[in-house]
């Protein structure tokens, strides 16, 4: 368990303390941005394959011990919930972000008049979906390191942006907003059906077909109530 709390919280000093603060400013003047955005890929990937490898290892350790049991009328929610992130998650890595690196001019439309941020807030909702229904203490520490990075992340892109991009920053934070429909909800932007439902929730829905489909194979549990397999 030590391996992983250890794997935890490098994974979230890597994003948290570097990436968004003013760290990351001093490293980037010194080496570049490139140089800077390719030491911090395999670094995050280096983190993500110890949290993996790390949180496997302390399932099957006697320190895995249950925590808290919601119950299986919880977890039949799993499905809904999920597709819901992957609705949000997948048309916003897909689309083109005024805050991700290198993009500027970007038309805010789509899943970006949701929340500036779609693709952490469907993390956001996967990870909480999952760690709410976990039971054992390896998958609730696993799940609440990707619920923290997701929820502290928006805060920590949009201080960067501002930060980096004032002008640019008051233009975007007047037609959007972090927490999902808030801009919808203060008359900022409107919901657009045609935007929103174009080829990237198409591929939502079948890349979620598809871990739905083999997530039992994948993970071994099955998503589906009762237990059902697919296969």
């Amino acid at each position: 368990m030590a391996m992983l709390i250890a794997a935890a919280c490098v994974f979230l000093g890597i994003h948290l303390l570097i990436s968004g603060t003013r760290l990351r400013d001093g490293i980037v003047g010194r080496i570049g941005e490139q140089a800077y955005l390719g030491a911090f890929s395999l670094s995050s990937l280096a983190a993500i394959i110890w949290l993996c490898i790390a949180f496997n290892r302390a399932s099957t350790s006697a320190d895995n011990v249950a925590l808290f049991d919601l119950g299986a009328g919880f977890r039949s929610f799993a499905i809904p919930v999920v597709a819901l992130a992957f609705f949000l998650s997948v048309p916003g890595i897909l689309a083109p972000n005024p805050t991700s690196v290198g993009q500027t001019g970007v038309t805010i439309r789509g899943a970006l008049r949701i929340t500036r941020h779609p693709f952490l807030w469907g993390v956001a909702i996967w990870s909480g979906f999952h760690l709410a229904g976990s039971v054992m203490l390896a998958s609730v520490i696993f799940f609440a390191t990707f619920l923290v990075l997701a929820l502290i992340g928006t805060r920590a892109i949009d201080a960067k942006y501002r930060r980096k991009r004032p002008q640019d920053w008051q233009t975007v934070a007047a037609q959007t907003s972090n927490i999902p429909f808030g801009a919808i909800v203060a008359g900022r932007t409107r919901f657009s059906a045609r935007e929103y439902f174009d080829w990237r929730f198409l591929a939502a829905v079948l890349l979620f077909g598809a871990f739905l489909l083999g997530h039992s194979t994948l993970f071994g549990l099955s998503p589906f109530p009762n237990g059902w397999m697919p296969f």
